[in-house]
């Protein structure tokens, strides 16, 4: 089991067997996902969202921005 301390600044050092295993070098980007309470997943974010193109095939149907907006709207009503 890797670990780190934590700096008085609230800074970390990713221990190299952990950096290698996320595949992850200086300057890329992390993710702390929360799993359940007080657990987290850190999960490299190197990646560019442009890279998920054509991984999912065509919609259906085209979705306007219209229709995108009230979803949104309607699950965060939901989720109050």
């Amino acid at each position: 089991m890797s670990t780190a301390t934590l700096t008085t600044k609230g800074q970390i050092t990713i221990p190299v067997d952990v950096r290698r295993a996320l595949n992850v070098e200086a300057g890329d980007r992390v993710e702390f996902v929360e799993i359940e309470p007080g657990r987290f997943e850190v999960i490299a974010a190197t990646r560019s969202v442009r890279e998920l193109k054509g991984r999912f095939g065509k919609p259906k149907r085209a979705v306007s921005i219209e229709e995108m907006n009230a979803a949104i709207t309607a699950q965060a009503t939901r989720s109050r």
